[in-house]
């Protein structure tokens, strides 16, 4: 491996830090934003970081930041879900829903700062198989 190479995978590498980075921090504010009233502003953060997901893990691919592109999206889109089906006790009775919806929203966090740490510290995230 010549020195150009290296550098080119370094710079992809910290480019890939970066956009990860960026989209845990959206992520975490749509998360705090969630367990706090009036934080609905969320949605459009989320999309944000949910669609730079999408478009930049391609990148990853063969790097140990693949796996966090994988956890990111996964967590929407298993957030999104328990949200969708959790939906119909607000209108039965708000209180079950406001406790869905918190609890959904403490997993949320704890999955968005377990993958801060994780990229922080340059590991992978880790799947069960």
């Amino acid at each position: 491996m010549t020195d150009d190479d290296r550098n080119d995978r370094n710079e992809r590498l910290r480019s890939l830090g970066n956009v990860g980075l960026i989209s845990y921090l959206l992520h975490l504010i749509v998360a705090v934003g969630a367990l706090i009233p009036g934080g609905q502003w969320g949605p459009t953060l989320l999309f944000v970081a949910l669609v730079l997901d999408f478009v930049k893990r391609d990148d990853a691919r063969g790097t140990w930041h693949e796996s966090h592109f994988r956890w990111r999206i996964q967590t929407v889109l298993w957030a999104m879900l328990a949200y969708l089906l959790t939906l119909p006790l607000w209108f039965i009775f708000i209180f079950p829903g406001w406790l869905a919806w918190t609890a959904i929203s403490a997993w949320f966090l704890y999955r968005i700062i377990k993958g801060m740490f994780r990229l922080n510290a340059g590991q992978p995230m880790e799947f069960p198989e």
